[in-house]
C-alpha cells in the first residue's frame, strides 16, 4: 500500500515537471508569450522590450514597439487572415 502511494506521487510529480518542448505547440506558445508579455514596458508613445510576432497588449494597439534582441522597430497590427493583434515589422 505505502509502495504504491510513492510511486503515484512519484508519477505526479513527474507530470508536472514537463518541459515546454514536451507540451503541445500552442501550450508552448502560451507559456512562452506569458513570459514575454513581463517583459513589455511602454515608454512614452512607444513599447520596448517586445517579441516580434507574439500578441499585444489592448494598450499597445496600433502603436510601435522595439525587440529586445534586434533593437528592430515593429508594429502592433491586425489582420484578418491572422484575427489576433500582434507585434509585426513595420
Amino acid at each position: 500500500m505505502l509502495k504504491r502511494l510513492l510511486v503515484a506521487t512519484a508519477l505526479a510529480g513527474a507530470a508536472l515537471a514537463v518541459p515546454a518542448a514536451a507540451l503541445p505547440a500552442s501550450a508552448a506558445t502560451l507559456a512562452h508569450a506569458s513570459t514575454a508579455a513581463s517583459c513589455y514596458k511602454q515608454s512614452g508613445t512607444h513599447w520596448v522590450c517586445i517579441t516580434p510576432g507574439a500578441f499585444c497588449p489592448k494598450a499597445a494597439h496600433a502603436h510601435y514597439g522595439y525587440a529586445t534582441v534586434t533593437k528592430v522597430r515593429y508594429k502592433c497590427t491586425y489582420k484578418s487572415s491572422d484575427p489576433y493583434w500582434r507585434w509585426r515589422r513595420a
